[in-house]
């Protein structure tokens, strides 16, 4: 088979397909920002106004996964476990494009125990059991009273739905030591690469 046939053979295989299944998904058009809350990944709410458990949140933007050992907090740390945060593809694209978390913004936390502190590859902190999960979701519309209109929600063992925790437990933590609007994003390097861009 010659050249000729071949280039031949990939622009017909590329009008059918289409181009845009040859595009990154991050580099594909973004819903416009007054339509964020119709997006695939939208926090869902019940009828009592429950956070539903996110679904398939493990295939949104990973951002980043800190851990705070015991050992290294005498013993005594807040969280003692690894949080493994993702943000939904849309808000993510929107921090890219504007810096700021817009309306519909959802981040959910796995809190995940410290489990060995030896491998193959040497001494360190490895991931242990799953813990549970947390979330927390802006929507000025829903929270127009929370600082920043940030709430934030814990799944306890079993659970599919969560209320909205009291300001104090989570709130006044995130607008005293986050490094903007309510989110850690400086123990988060793919938020701070985002944002640089």
């Amino acid at each position: 088979m010659n050249k000729t046939i071949v280039a031949i053979v990939v622009v017909l295989v590329l009008s059918v397909i289409g181009w845009s299944e040859w595009t990154p998904a991050e580099d594909k058009p973004m819903m416009p920002a007054g339509k964020h809350m119709m997006k695939h990944g939208a926090p869902q709410f019940d009828a009592s106004g429950a956070l539903m458990m996110p679904k398939r949140y493990r295939e949104w933007v990973f951002v980043g996964g800190p851990v705070t050992p015991n050992d290294m907090n005498e013993g005594k740390a807040a969280f003692p476990e690894f949080h493994d945060v993702y943000i939904d593809r849309t808000s993510y694209h929107a921090y890219k494009m504007t810096g700021k978390f817009p309306d519909g913004t959802i981040l959910v936390k796995e809190l995940v125990s410290v489990g060995t502190k030896k491998a193959a590859s040497g001494n360190g902190y490895f991931p242990g059991e799953f813990n549970g999960i947390a979330a927390t979701v802006k929507d000025s519309k829903r929270f127009p009273k929370e600082p920043g209109n940030w709430a934030y929600f814990s799944f306890g063992a079993g659970k599919t739905t969560a209320e909205a925790l009291p300001t104090a437990s989570c709130n006044k933590c995130h607008q005293d030591n986050a490094a903007g609007d309510w989110v850690f994003t400086q123990f988060y390097p793919v938020l701070r690469a985002a944002k640089m861009k």
